[in-house]
């Protein structure tokens, strides 16, 4: 990559004439993904629930693609937001058929839809969950994945080099560890696998599947929750001192970048890798310059018992 790049700014037109589809665009890590690809020259497709005009179940009506769209375009790319629910087959079909119909060509899929932290019950057993909340969660992390890659993935496939990833939360390897409740724990392993299965079936094809995890995110809920901002994100440390090794989503945002723009990305295939992985490998750092390793942190000093801080893993 070249000096600009691994500084953790994208190269003018590094990605220029790629096409990308961030499937679940619209805050958060799938949001930071699409500026990123923008601001590489991509043209990004951003989706989800949220629009100007209607509120999805998440109910944060702030944040919508359309504003995802503005700013892969404001970050020298082209955003192009479309309102699809991704449990919907006959949307996904149809987005896909517009992709093909006005550009002919898919090189990045990036399934980052989720919704459901509103629905985890963290320290509940089995038996004693909300069933309903228990099924929509599997739904929102598990089928939206499958349902998109199963449309997209004939488009992607008429090119070889085409990369897909599966944004989850939490490594293979951290996620051997029980997650705190069940059906959590079983959505957030999922989408190792299905980075797996379709790392064997796009090999034939050229293509590339991984799957991919931030650390401890920044995201605008996050924020919301600790109350603060990502300018006053430390003062939650008080409340939260793991909080201290947290990642702004632009991290995860620029690990997706270098994939993409990497030609030999092949090597990654199959594999489960984070944003804090992909830093040190490529480079990049976060916006404060800093390079968190949050599951080195995690494994080490909170699981581990070893004695170092936060600031050790930066």
């Amino acid at each position: 990559m070249t000096a600009q790049a691994a500084a953790g700014q994208a190269a003018a037109g590094e990605l220029a004439g790629r096409v990308a589809l961030v499937a679940g665009a619209t805050r958060g890590a799938g949001r930071a993904m699409a500026v990123e690809l923008g601001r590489a020259g991509a043209l990004v497709y951003v989706t989800g629930r949220t629009t100007r005009e209607r509120v999805s179940e998440v109910g944060r009506p702030t944040e919508t693609i359309e504003q995802t769209a503005e700013l892969v375009t404001a970050a020298g790319g082209t955003g192009i937001a479309v309102p699809t629910d991704h449990l919907e087959p006959a949307q996904v079909k149809a987005l896909i058929e517009r992709i093909d119909r006005e550009q002919g060509r898919l090189d990045v899929l990036v399934n980052s839809v989720w919704g459901g932290d509103r629905l985890i019950e963290f320290d509940t057993r089995l038996w004693d969950l909300d069933l309903d909340n228990a099924l929509r969660m599997f739904r929102l992390g598990v089928d939206t994945h499958v349902i998109t890659s199963h449309f997209a993935l004939p488009l992607l496939i008429r090119r070889p080099g085409g990369l897909v990833v599966e944004v989850t939360d939490g490594t293979a390897a951290f996620n051997r560890r029980y997650r705190g409740s069940l059906c959590f724990d079983l959505t957030k392993n999922a989408p190792h696998r299905i980075a797996f299965g379709l790392a064997a079936e796009l090999a034939e094809h050229g293509g590339t599947a991984v799957s991919l995890t931030p650390g401890f995110l920044r995201s605008e809920e996050m924020l919301d929750h600790f109350g603060v901002t990502e300018e006053t994100w430390r003062e939650a440390v008080a409340q939260e001192p793991h909080f201290a090794i947290a990642e702004s989503p632009a991290l995860i945002g620029r690990a997706v970048r270098a994939l993409a723009a990497d030609p030999e990305r092949a090597r990654w295939t199959g594999q489960s890798l984070s944003s804090g992985q992909l830093a040190k490998e490529y480079g990049f750092t976060d916006t404060d310059g800093s390079r968190p390793d949050c599951f080195g942190y995690f494994e080490d000093v909170v699981f581990g018992g070893k004695q170092a801080t936060a600031a050790d893993y930066r």
